[in-house]
């Protein structure tokens, strides 16, 4: 499956950045990728904090590594967090 990463930074709401990739089908919308985006947030706690297109960038095309792929055809999109993004 070829998917879309989204490069993902939202503000915390202690002010601190999370930075965190919204990964989807390569066909999903940009607005659908935001969409997940939020949904992660609020499964965290941090449901309300600005998520757009500012925020939630595109930057590139890859495969899925099976795991990926796995939670996308499940639920749409997966989240590959780095930084500021609780365990």
């Amino acid at each position: 499956m070829e998917c879309a990463v989204y490069d993902t930074y939202v503000q915390k709401s202690d002010g601190k950045t999370m930075h965190f990739d919204v990964v989807v089908n390569s066909d999903t919308p940009h607005e659908k990728a935001i969409e997940y985006g939020k949904q992660y947030l609020a499964s965290i706690g941090q449901g309300g904090q600005k998520m757009t297109q500012e925020e939630c960038q595109f930057c590139h095309i890859q495969s899925a590594p099976p795991a990926v792929e796995k939670d996308i055809i499940a639920r749409g999109y997966y989240i590959q967090k780095m930084e500021g993004c609780p365990s």
